[in-house]
């Protein structure tokens, strides 16, 4: 057979059928094999009898491909290396895309042939050209190239692949690409890196930037930006590049400069006759009333002459002018006690166009021509500055005087004009003030004889007045029998009275008389005794004596019987309700923070504030959908310092993110379980909004999961299992769904202890358990999803169930997407076809039996949490329960593309087949064996498996399971009939 001729036909027919895919901005071209137009002029090695050039032209363009066929010969080893490919200084990580053509060996007749249909790719750095010398042992293997069929032409399978060079450090590589026997044709290599183009969000500029890891092996590289023209910021602005090249949450978000307005990416300066006070994103503003017309870039628009602004006014408030006077200014003086006034009026005709009008009132009397303040004597009542009333009371008033009222009005404007505002009323008072008694005192007595004086006020003359004195006994007073007052009218301010009874308590009244009439103000009452007679004193001693004693008696009484009366209280029928422990602690039920009015309510209610002083930010360990996270420490006084993840909200955020970011806390906040992640507060008084939560040292279950594949026995994944449900059985008993439950957001700590997080999908239950809530849209996550929510969108602690019983599966497969490589529609269709996932490998039978429960169809029939704690609880206890392994089918549960592909194609090599199982970290160790064929696999045991270094028990029965799987399939013995 002519194998030259064959390919050179096939190769380069297939130039017609070829459709190369355009570069994306994110992409920079380092070498294009297509686009340079020309012979490459690559070097091959062995010179003779390998690699070959062909060309074809394509639409008036030479196309050059290399190809090999060499299948008639053994043992091959045919070297094609590029030119020197120079290296962007920071481009650490290169994509080289493939696009070649593999003839399939089983079109060859012969059976003598050593077809193969792989080859390799190599790359070997330096930092200069080296011509035309080579040497294998400078390459380093990157990748093993398998056809994925993408489309036929004849016998020929066109195919794209990607690789990735990564950790490059010198100036410049080579790529070489090796046959080892195969039919292949390569007809376009294109080598790039990935950038983040130059961008600009939230008016931050940023520059190109190479899309690499950044520090710490993390997926995301920090670039710092600067604000356009006409736009600043708080904090410097920074985003992060990813290693696919996309910008990722943008922080420090600039804004526009005063007197500018944000048109698209730019800030454009305020047209005239519009103004823009301050730094922020909002749209310039009309110049309000009573103001100037404004230029371009106005910050602000000047009150015209008579018009004013408060300091505390905002610039985009109209200018305000001074009141007017009050109106109808009167002073009242009828029904009024002596010495007092009241002064009213109405507000002023004109506010100024404000509402914080106030007003003044002076005080001035007049004494012929001369008027003086009224001075601090003088009270008002509410006050006589800042009154928001329309009258107020004066008291303290001299008699015979003439007084001056003032009332000035006032807004919040006045204080910044000389003019006021005043309405002013003259009044005298005519009449006379009566004088008043001002004390009483004893200045002697005897034993029928009370000698007493007393004052008057300041203002009377105490030559003109007279003055009633009434007196009584005490006794005669309060029985209000027989009551007998004696009158006496006196004109000086003392008398002796006598005639009185020994040891008698006298009531006196004094009322002073004024000259004009004989209306007066009565003294406060007083009392006087009269002294003893002489002898007596004894008698009154043992009275006093004897009274003591009866008194005492009374005492211890009344002491006695109330202390028998707390005793009974004590006892009373509340008391068993007090004393039950259950009864005291009612059952807690959750509140959707949703249902409030003001979200901030919900947050204040459910979660602690704390002060940012007491937060470290150490570390970014990942980027939310509001903003960056970090691992950091709490350290509050009074209490212990704690490791803590910090969410953090970027700058710029609108209130409804501010509300939804805190909404979760709401959430967090009225959990308390050890298996819920518990929020230690948050900060919400501050420009930073942050929400505090304990640091998961192990991060999400799954991803650990999956670092430690097969090093955790049974008991343990069903402890962490354990921890979950008590979790969940909690927030079910609150009434809680959480809707998103999921391997990814369990968060594993130091202790290997399993804690439920993410509340963002999670809402309340009705008061009936099977309540449900309806969602009004939006993507549910299906592969962890309940049937019956997948269709009606309905969740319950049911829908729970189902999504436990995943992550069971997930936690008991280390890690293993759910259903694999399966779609969402796929997914859905074998669910209704009654498909459910087969065990996992070394799976216990009681746990898949469990899992099995938790998918029933029939949401009534699934157990509820406390059965699956129960049950979980009962195969710790019992660690024999777990030894009994459910029945496993590798070509199923392993889900090899060689069982499960879209062409049944085998494996063609080793490390192939190790990278479809998850095994790729053992390739080295069967190389070295020497095994390096599937036929030499196909004979493995399990003690040939450990020998080459496999220890791990789960690796262990991976690998032997999938031998035992390729074994069962009839299709793959053809593969090696080579």
């Amino acid at each position: 057979m002519d194998y030259r001729r064959i390919k050179r036909i096939l190769f380069v027919n297939v130039f017609m059928n070829c459709v190369f895919i355009s570069l994306q901005d994110k992409e920079k071209v380092l070498l294009d094999m297509v686009e340079s137009g020309g012979e490459l002029g690559w070097l091959t090695w062995p010179d003779q009898n390998g690699w070959e050039i062909a060309q074809q032209a394509v639409n008036g363009t030479l196309l050059y491909s290399y190809f090999v066929c060499n299948v008639e010969a053994r043992e091959q080893d045919n070297w094609l290396r590029t030119t020197f490919i120079q290296r962007h200084p920071t481009a650490t990580r290169v994509f080289v895309e493939m696009r070649f053509l593999v003839r399939d060996c089983n079109s060859f007749n012969a059976h003598s042939l050593t077809c193969k249909e792989t080859f390799n790719l190599y790359a070997s750095e330096a930092d200069a050209d080296i011509g035309t010398s080579f040497r294998k042992g400078q390459f380093r293997k990157v990748a093993t190239i398998a056809p994925d069929e993408i489309s036929r032409v004849g016998n020929m399978r066109v195919n794209i692949e990607t690789k990735v060079v990564e950790n490059l450090s010198r100036k410049g590589f080579y790529l070489a690409f090796q046959d080892i026997g195969a039919c292949v044709a390569i007809y376009s290599v294109r080598v790039y890196y990935k950038t983040c183009p130059a961008t600009v969000k939230s008016l931050a500029a940023f520059p190109e930037t190479v899309a690499v890891a950044g520090g710490e092996n993390q997926a995301l590289r920090e670039v710092v930006g600067a604000c356009v023209e006409n736009a600043e910021s708080e904090d410097q602005p920074r985003i992060y590049c990813t290693v696919d090249g996309e910008w990722v949450v943008p922080v420090g978000q600039c804004q526009c400069s005063p007197g500018y307005e944000a048109v698209d990416d730019t800030c454009q300066e305020c047209k005239p006759d519009f103004f823009k006070a301050s730094v922020s994103n909002e749209a310039c503003e009309p110049c309000p009333k009573n103001t100037h017309p404004s230029g371009p870039a106005a910050v602000s628009c000047p009150c015209l002459e008579g018009f004013y602004r408060a300091p505390e006014d905002p610039m985009t408030s109209a200018c305000s002018g001074l009141p007017s006077p009050p109106k109808t200014l009167t002073a009242t003086t009828a029904q009024m006690a002596i010495g007092k006034l009241e002064l009213s009026w109405s507000p002023p005709g004109d506010t100024g166009g404000r509402s914080d009008i106030t007003y003044n009132v002076v005080c001035e009397r007049c004494e012929g021509s001369v008027c003086l303040p009224c001075g601090d004597k003088v009270r008002y009542e509410p006050s006589n500055t800042d009154i928001k009333e329309t009258s107020v009371i004066i008291s303290e008033l001299e008699p015979h005087l003439n007084y001056t009222f003032t009332v000035e009005a006032r807004n919040g404007v006045s204080q910044l004009s000389s003019r006021r505002a005043t309405s002013t009323i003259s009044t005298a008072l005519h009449y006379t003030d009566p004088p008043s008694v001002t004390g009483m005192r004893l200045v002697g007595r005897s034993s029928t004889s009370l000698s007493l004086s007393w004052s008057v006020s300041r203002r009377a003359n105490p030559s003109t007045i007279r003055y009633k004195l009434m007196y009584c006994e005490k006794e005669k007073d309060e029985a209000k029998t027989g009551k007998t007052y004696t009158v006496l009218v006196l004109e000086k301010n003392i008398v002796e009275i006598s005639h009185l009874s020994p040891s008698t308590v006298y009531l006196f009244q004094v009322q002073a008389l004024s000259p004009e009439s004989n209306v007066g103000s009565n003294s406060v009452e007083e009392e006087f005794s009269t002294l003893p007679e002489v002898g007596s004193t004894a008698v009154i001693l043992g009275a006093v004596a004897g009274g003591g004693a009866i008194l005492l008696i009374v005492l211890v009484v009344l002491l006695l019987r109330k202390r028998r009366k707390n005793s009974h209280t004590r006892q009373g029928p509340e008391d068993a309700y007090f004393s039950s422990s259950e009864q005291l602690k009612p059952l807690k039920t959750y509140v959707d923070p949703h249902t409030y009015e003001d979200p901030n309510t919900a947050v204040l209610k459910f979660a602690s504030e704390i002060h940012p002083s007491h937060i470290t930010k150490q570390k970014v360990i990942g980027a939310g959908e509001f903003g960056e996270v970090f691992r950091g420490i709490l350290k509050v006084p009074g209490r212990k310092e704690a490791a803590v993840a910090i969410k953090t909200l970027k700058p710029g955020y609108t209130e409804k993110q501010r509300q939804d970011f805190l909404s979760e806390a709401s959430i967090m906040g009225q959990f308390s379980h050890q298996n819920i992640i518990r929020l230690e507060g948050v900060v919400t008084k501050f420009k930073h909004a942050m929400i505090i939560t304990e640091y998961m040292e192990n991060g999400a279950l799954d991803k650990y999961l999956r670092d430690h594949d097969g090093e955790m026995s049974s008991f343990q994944l069903v402890g962490m299992l354990r921890g979950i449900a008590a979790g969940m059985k909690y927030l079910s008993d609150m009434s809680y769904v959480h809707r998103d439950l999921a391997a990814r957001n369990i968060l594993v700590n130091s202790n290997l202890e399993c804690k439920v997080s993410d509340f963002g999908l999670s809402r309340v239950l009705e008061d009936d358990p099977e309540g449900t809530y309806t969602t009004s849209g939006g993507k549910i996550p299906i592969r962890w999803t309940a049937p019956e929510a997948i269709a009606y969108r309905k969740f319950t602690s049911a829908s729970d169930v189902w999504s436990f019983g995943i992550v069971m599966w997930e936690v008991m497969a280390f890690g293993e997407r759910p259903y694999w490589d399966m779609s969402n529609h796929e997914v859905m269709k074998a669910i209704n076809e009654a498909f459910r996932l087969p065990a996992p490998m070394d799976c216990p039978s009681a746990v898949y039996q469990l899992m099995l429960q938790c998918w029933l169809q029939d949401r009534s029939k699934r157990p509820r949490f406390q059965d699956i704690l129960s049950l979980l609880d009962k195969l710790l206890k019992s660690p024999d329960s777990l030894k009994t392994i459910a029945d496993f089918d590798p070509r199923v549960s392993i889900r090899l593309p060689s069982t499960s592909g879209s062409d049944g194609s085998p494996f063609r090599s080793v490390s192939e087949w190790l990278e479809s199982i998850k095994m790729s970290q053992y390739s080295e160790n069967f190389s070295m064996a020497g095994i390096v064929s599937m036929e030499q696999v196909l004979q493995m045991k399990s003690e040939d498996i450990r020998n080459i270094g496999v220890r791990l028990p789960g690796h262990l029965k991976r690998i032997a399971y999938s031998i035992l799987g390729l074994k069962d399939q009839t299709s793959t013995l053809s593969v090696f009939a080579v």
